[in-house]
């Protein structure tokens, strides 16, 4: 949020404070004027807040139907390489925590934007297409897989272990930083490096608009380190605008005795102007000026509690004569539970973003996850929230029961805060975790994680597999790549615990995966859509969601899989899968849907029969249901949208079902086609139903039998351009051995 007011006072009221600068330029003046002790060699260092990037970063046209992953990655790099080029030194930060003071901010955004979510899927189901940029949302999971993103390209990225805003400016202050790229006014009240707008970035020539920290106290009249109580009565995340509402009144009523003006509105610079004439007058007088709050402010005792709470928030390590708080400390919301040795590996995983969910978890006790595009209206399907929990709670119970004594230990319980559709987040629910079994006499967690040989490899991919009931898969472990492991697992939890999605949904699922490594970034932003569904969006989501899940299962399982295998851009594209979702509820043929590649199709029919054969076991019968299309309005320009225009552009124009090689024919022949695929499409799904899946096949089943009895001599063919030799990944864990005190 940064400071209330602050960024439009500076845009509309104080250009003078608004200077552009070339960041190639700025970076060798800083680096030729640097008196930094350390290397001069040392190319300069531009901070990054990730969190504030996402948007600018994510540039794809299409953005509901869960995500272009392939392409995001390839927007990525260019944008890294253009900073790269220059000799600029990029690091990035991302939130890694929220903390409980800024929980209600936290909470009010959230609200706000399923409100945006809401009106997302009722526009989808009313034209069929997606809305115009004034509903973007940006693709569940993507604050998630971003840092991931980036450290595949070689860059260094932490996350937080509490306020992110205030871990960048203190390392850009600590290391001489040339300045932080951001988007929040929270970086001008910090005494840190100078402060850069991404959203004013022009990528291509790298210049953008240096907000001048001297400029603006000149311009108010005030000093540098008044600028924090400044931020904090007009309004922040740690004090709300309401919370100082009395003192702003108070301070507009006597700038306006000072400087009268024709008008009696309160236009937001004046209110920052007469807030810093407050500012600047409390320290006139003979009050201590080493104060935080000076006592001459009219404020109630816990007024000014969370007042100094609130400037205490932006001192920084260095500021003279002012205690900053220990981020050394180790928290622990489950100290009895874990050994030191896990807590220092939760930290630094954590830190270094390379690990997901197991710090919130072990350390603060608690777990967030923010919107998903999901549709209220939508009775069938469950919101993903509800659907992972299960899975949470296995991973809880990985974490902080394994080994333990269940009759010597309080049974600990989780806070989570997770948006979906029912869920007013006035307070946590409060989730217990739930055991996993594990073929071994009481295994610790320190075993899974520092542990070494193949025993312990072993019981990693055991423990991993059994948080998503899918230990019938362990087989196919080093048989097909890690990536299309890790999708028949979530899609098999899926179908486990969503009652309602049919067969037609699995095969768009599992085809898409597959299909997948065939097409190159160009292929995949060639898929056109003419219809939307807004449940295949939902499904898109989730899909994402449960990506996000497997990272945090890896991880707490002690990595028996690669992180890169559960990326979004080696199982999942949005508008492939959207496709072939359509196709599926259509009625298409499974080699329609495989697009005719028999190695595809092979791998289709393992991983369809794989799941199938689990979910017989546990009592649940797949049904084919074909889902009819939406009804929605026809409108000049209607269908999904030209792929030439702008994110927000409005310019939309009929197109078909999909092109490439999903496109269909015309006319009588393709509506005789349709009417033929779908008998048979039907026909062949009520012997699955039945039990009778090894007749399903379109083509000779025998050639399956053959190809299925040869499996292991061709089993290289499923491994993928990404995943070509196992022995790549038979990587030691982070720690082999519990990391030395201090580290």
């Amino acid at each position: 949020m940064g400071v209330k007011g602050l960024q439009y006072f500076l845009d509309r009221c104080c250009p003078d404070a608004c200077v552009t600068v070339n960041l190639r330029e700025f970076a060798k003046q800083h680096q030729s004027g640097s008196t930094s002790t350390t290397d001069s060699s040392t190319s300069p260092t531009l901070i990054v807040d990730g969190m504030a990037c996402l948007r600018h970063w994510y540039s794809c046209k299409d953005w509901v139907c869960g995500g272009q992953w392939n392409e995001y990655m390839d927007a990525l790099k260019a944008w890294v390489e253009a900073f790269t080029s220059a000799g600029i030194t990029l690091v990035f930060f991302f939130d890694g925590v929220v903390e409980e003071k800024k929980r209600q901010e936290w909470v009010k955004r959230r609200r706000r934007v399923n409100g945006d979510v809401h009106k997302v899927f009722c526009h989808i189901k009313e034209y069929g297409n997606q809305p115009g940029g004034e509903l973007f949302c940006l693709p569940s999971g993507l604050a998630t897989f971003t840092p991931f993103a980036l450290r595949s390209l070689g860059q260094e990225v932490f996350c937080s272990v509490k306020e992110a805003d205030y871990e960048i400016a203190s390392y850009a202050r600590q290391h001489n930083s040339m300045g932080i790229l951001g988007q929040d006014s929270d970086f001008l009240i910090y005494d840190s490096a100078p402060y850069f707008s991404v959203a004013k970035l022009r990528i291509n020539s790298l210049t953008t608009i240096m907000y001048d920290r001297q400029r603006l106290c000149r311009y108010i009249g005030l000093s540098v380190n008044q600028l924090p109580l400044l931020a904090c009565l007009l309004g922040n995340d740690v004090v709300s605008e309401e919370q100082m509402q009395h003192i702003r009144s108070n301070a507009i009523i006597t700038h306006r005795k000072k400087h009268p003006a024709p008008n009696t509105s309160a236009p937001q610079g004046q209110v920052v102007l007469a807030v810093s004439q407050l500012v600047s007058s409390l320290w006139d007088t003979k009050e201590d000026k080493s104060a935080l709050v000076p006592q001459c402010l009219n404020l109630s005792t816990p007024q000014r509690e969370l007042l100094t709470r609130g400037v205490h928030s932006y001192l920084l390590p260095g500021n003279k004569g002012l205690d900053v708080d220990d981020m050394s400390a180790l928290p622990s919301a489950f100290g009895k539970h874990v050994s030191p040795e896990i807590l220092k590996a939760c930290r630094a995983k954590h830190a270094a973003a390379e690990g997901f969910m197991v710090y919130s978890v072990v350390c603060e006790g608690v777990t967030e996850c923010s919107n998903t595009l999901e549709d209220e209206e939508d009775a069938e399907l469950l919101p993903q929230a509800l659907v992972y929990k299960p899975c949470r709670q296995r991973i809880y119970g990985l974490l902080l029961l394994l080994g333990q004594d269940g009759s010597t230990l309080e049974l600990p319980t989780i806070r989570e805060w997770f948006v979906f559709p029912g869920n007013h987040l006035k307070e946590p629910v409060m989730v217990h975790p739930s055991p996993v079994s594990l073929p071994c006499d009481r295994p610790s967690l320190d075993l899974l994680w520092f542990g070494t040989g193949p025993e312990v490899s072993a019981l990693r991919l055991t423990a991993f597999l059994s948080i998503f009931d899918c230990l019938d898969f362990s087989s196919l472990y080093g048989v097909i790549e890690d990536s299309i492991l890790a999708a028949l697992c979530l899609v098999t939890y899926i179908v486990l615990q969503v009652q309602t999605l049919s067969m037609e949904d699995v095969d768009a699922y599992l085809s898409q995966a597959v299909c997948l490594r065939l097409k190159s970034p160009q292929d995949l932003q060639q898929i056109e859509i003419s219809c939307l569904s807004s449940r295949a969006v939902q499904l898109g989501s989730l899909y994402v969601r449960g990506l996000s899940h497997l990272l945090g299962a890896n991880c707490a399982s002690g990595s028996p899989l690669p992180s890169a295998a559960l990326m979004p851009w080696h199982s999942f594209d949005g508008c492939l899968f959207h496709s072939k979702y359509l196709l599926a509820h259509r009625g298409a043929e499974k080699t329609e849907l495989l697009e005719h590649d028999l190695p595809c199709l092979s791998l289709f029919d393992l991983l369809r029969e794989k799941l199938s054969e689990t979910c017989r076991k546990r009592g649940r019968v797949l049904q084919s249901s074909p889902s009819p299309p939406q009804n929605i309005k026809t409108t000049s320009g209607g269908g999904y949208r030209d792929r030439s225009t702008g994110r927000g552009d409005e310019s939309w124009r009929r197109r078909g079902e999909t092109t490439g090689s999903h496109q269909r024919g015309h006319g009588q022949r393709k509506r005789r086609d349709e009417r033929r695929d779908q008998w048979d499409y039907e026909n062949r799904d009520r012997l699955w139903g039945r039990g009778g899946n090894q007749h399903f096949n379109s083509y000779n089943p025998n050639s399956h039998v053959e190809e299925h009895q040869n499996w292991s001599r061709s089993a290289n063919q499923f491994r993928g351009r990404s995943y070509n030799h196992r022995g790549r990944y038979h990587l030691a864990p982070r720690w082999s051995q519990p990391p030395a005190p201090g580290t």
